[in-house]
């Protein structure tokens, strides 16, 4: 593709600040249409009694003009605010304002759980976690949207109508468009694009309440009074009325210029990503030749319409359309495709997924330390970031297989995803083992500490490169914690890692990853602003990072400044310096990735980038770091994919 992770995130960040300009535009002819409405109505009301001419004077009333200004801003400010308000807590929020449905982690309905697979397969090759699914029961058309904030809160929704309908190809094709709009940052600016909307529209609103309010009074009056007042208010409704839902048009007509960019570029991440241009084709043409094709009947589902895979709402075309034309969607993937869409029959079977060889899915998982091709893959890790492609999906699924069955169902329900966190950080050594055992026993809940016991042999007897995958599968099930059954689980992961005085590279690695992802996802973070454009505002920090990876992975200080010395030279910052040894270490990697998450992307890029060759300096790379590279991505907001070996 013609643009990385990186770009398009800035791509989508450019386009955020182009709707705010056009937004202020917006509320700018707002305000001097209203002042110009308010001018002639008291103008209107203050006529000459004698000759009944309007007095025009008050067109320059200061008093007037203050009035207009700061009306619509508290209106249109205000009313954008409560939406975006309203939908802090994510996507989740739009799913049931859709009337979508929760899945089960381990629901045994096979269409269900066909659909859990597909989505759990994207999350590990893409790196990020696993998002909640929900099923829009009552819709029978094809369709399915991607909403939340962040990576951290997303989810993703699928009617019932793509599930019964589409072969497992092609719904994997449409899941992957939507991961495509997680990763190339469209879904905040999908939800802001809802609350400026909203704000404009509560002008209009407010004018129809009114010109309702001043019919009714204008008739009672007629009646008994020549009193003329209402029917100037009645006007002043209608204009209101008029400005309010003439701006929503035009707003609707920026929401669905940005949609339709924004479409082809999710269809071309997502034939990247699987590699099977027919399975995002089919669904498209399985829309087309469906009576119900992709209209989703919800009340809600208008201002969602630019959220969806295919257009959600009936009516709309040309200028007004969220989505391209089907036909030229389908030809951008298959241009030699004959016009005839398919028959939206329901599915009598499901296509496998592609499953890798032994040594495709292995990765690096051969050894403790590997070499060479795998130090390659390590230094390459950054380009592949939001870029996943058919070798990380056929790692996902042949992982899922490998993976024993009671390991698999644990991660998808909460007692057993708290059990299987805890025990991928018992210690292997008796002392600390003994305390860590000891604490999970007065502290833990009681059946999580015995499926903790029961869960230990066989988490112990898996090679170390699944760790990091599976804590990306339970993070869909921890999420669903109680407050109260968070802070017993956030408090007992920092007994366990604290257990032998001393936190080794895996141990901060999940709790970085864990903590930051269900921390975001608890509290309802939005995604900051960007503070930071340029690499030497940040020096002090990418010193303390880069110089402890540096001594993390090298023996003796030598090799370590030399590793520091060669990441120092990708990013041309010359006047870095190499920290000593008692000035890093992993809480000084903490502190330094707080400051480097308000880093423009491109700056991010090159921090990674930075990162990534000082593990892979000595040509050595371990799965520890492998895991911590994975982890300061993370953190950074940069999902990368599992690292396999080249």
């Amino acid at each position: 593709m013609a643009t990385d992770f990186f770009e398009r995130q800035d791509i989508a960040r450019r386009n955020t600040g182009r709707l705010v300009l056009l937004f202020v535009l917006a509320v700018l002819a707002i305000m001097v249409s209203i002042y110009l409405l308010l001018a002639v109505t008291m103008g209107y009301l203050s006529r000459d009694p004698e000759t009944g001419a309007i007095d025009w004077s008050l067109t320059g009333d200061l008093q007037l003009v203050g009035i207009a200004v700061v009306g619509t801003l508290v209106v249109v400010g205000g009313g954008t605010l409560f939406k975006i308000a309203q939908l802090r807590a994510g996507g989740r929020v739009i799913a049931d304002e859709l009337g979508g449905r929760r899945l089960n982690p381990d629901t045994s309905v096979p269409a269900e759980r066909q659909l859990l697979n597909v989505v759990e397969e994207m999350a590990i090759a893409s790196g990020t976690p696993a998002p909640p699914v929900y099923l829009l029961d009552e819709e029978e058309g094809i369709n399915a949207f991607a909403a939340g904030f962040t990576i951290n809160d997303a989810v993703i929704g699928v009617t019932r109508g793509a599930v019964e309908r589409l072969p497992r190809d092609e719904l994997q094709g449409v899941i992957a468009h939507e991961f495509s709009h997680i990763l190339n940052g469209d879904m905040c600016l999908n939800i802001r694009l809802i609350g400026l909307l909203n704000g404009i529209l509560i002008i209009g609103i407010l004018g129809y309440f009114m010109f309702r309010v001043s019919a009714f009074s204008s008739y009672r009056q007629r009646r008994s009074s020549r009193d003329s007042s209402p029917l100037a208010l009645l006007a002043l409704g209608a204009g209101l009325m008029a400005v309010g839902f003439l701006g929503t048009f035009f707003g609707n007509l920026i929401k669905a210029g940005v949609s339709r960019q924004r479409e082809f570029l999710a269809d071309a991440s997502a034939v990247q990503f699987t590699r099977q241009p027919a399975g995002i084709a089919g669904a498209l043409k399985r829309i087309g030749g469906f009576l119900n094709g992709s209209t989703v009947q919800s009340p809600n589902a208008p201002e969602a319409s630019h959220m969806f895979f295919g257009q959600a709402t009936s009516g709309l075309s040309g200028l007004s359309a969220t989505h391209p034309p089907l036909a030229e969607r389908i030809r951008q993937l298959e241009p030699s495709w004959n016009g005839q869409f398919a028959e939206g029959v329901p599915r009598t079977g499901s296509a496998s997924a592609p499953h890798p060889s032994a040594a495709g899915v292995a990765g690096l998982a051969g050894a403790e330390a590997v070499n060479g091709a795998a130090a390659q893959s390590v230094t390459s890790a950054v380009d592949h970031i939001g870029q996943p492609n058919t070798a990380h999906l056929h790692y996902a699924a042949g992982l899922l297989d490998e993976l024993p069955t009671a390991i698999i169902d644990a991660s998808r329900e909460p007692y057993g995803a708290r059990a299987l966190i805890y025990a991928l950080l018992i210690d292997r050594r008796t002392e600390a083992r003994k305390v860590q055992l000891a604490h999970l026993s007065r502290a833990a809940d009681p059946g999580v500490c015995k499926e903790t016991l029961k869960l230990l042999p066989l988490i112990e007897q898996l090679n170390a490169r699944v760790r990091l995958p599976l804590v990306d599968i339970t993070l869909s099930a921890l999420r669903a914690l109680t407050d109260a059954q968070y802070q017993q689980f956030k408090q007992n992961i920092v007994e366990l890692v604290e257990a032998d005085r001393t936190i080794d590279l895996f141990e901060w690695s999940l709790q970085r990853i864990l903590l930051h992802d269900l921390e975001v996802q608890r509290f309802c973070a939005t995604p900051g602003r960007v503070r930071y454009r340029k690499l030497y505002r940040l020096q002090p920090h990418y010193e303390l990072l880069l110089s402890t990876l540096a001594y993390t992975g090298h023996r003796n200080e030598a090799a370590a400044r030399e590793a520091f010395e060669q990441a120092k030279r990708l990013v041309a910052l010359p006047q870095a310096r190499f920290r000593q040894a008692e000035e890093c270490g992993l809480e000084a990697v903490d502190a330094a990735l707080t400051v480097l998450e308000e880093a423009a992307p491109r700056v991010k890029r090159q921090v990674l980038q930075a990162a990534a060759a000082c593990i892979a300096a000595d040509r050595k790379v371990t799965i520890a770091e492998a895991e911590l590279l994975r982890a300061i991505s993370a953190s950074l907001g940069c999902p990368m994919p599992p690292l396999l070996s080249m």
